[in-house]
């Protein structure tokens, strides 16, 4: 299985940016897809952005679109999340997350989390 370590997360003030970090080890391949979810208090855990470690498209949820970018370094196994012009609501923990690419198959490694708490 893959193990995910996150780092980056911070207080930041509203219009600011993050850098989330994802130390990706174990047997990854170009077949798998690497995600950021995240958790808010109170709500339930949801996607935010994802890519395939052999390159290619991307995909974000609508609310953080032209916001966030995810991106990868195959050589580091790192995968990256760029928060800019955060946002209050964007609060939560955010997990790194990786899956094969294969049909009927979810999510199923996840990192430990890292908080991002933007104050207004």
């Amino acid at each position: 299985q893959v193990q995910l370590v996150e780092s980056g997360g911070g207080l930041v003030q509203a219009g600011g940016s993050l850098r989330l970090s994802c130390a990706a080890s174990g047997p990854i391949f170009g077949s798998y897809a690497m995600g950021w979810f995240r958790q808010a208090p109170g709500k339930e855990r949801e996607f935010v952005a994802a890519l395939r470690w052999s390159g290619g498209t991307t995909s974000y949820a609508d609310s953080v679109k032209g916001r966030f970018t995810i991106f990868r370094d195959n050589a580091k196994n790192m995968v990256y999340l760029q928060m800019n012009s955060l946002k209050p609501e964007d609060t939560a923990v955010y997990y790194c997350a990786a899956k094969p690419v294969v049909a009927g198959v979810n999510w199923d490694s996840w990192g430990q989390g890292t908080q991002v708490t933007v104050s207004s």
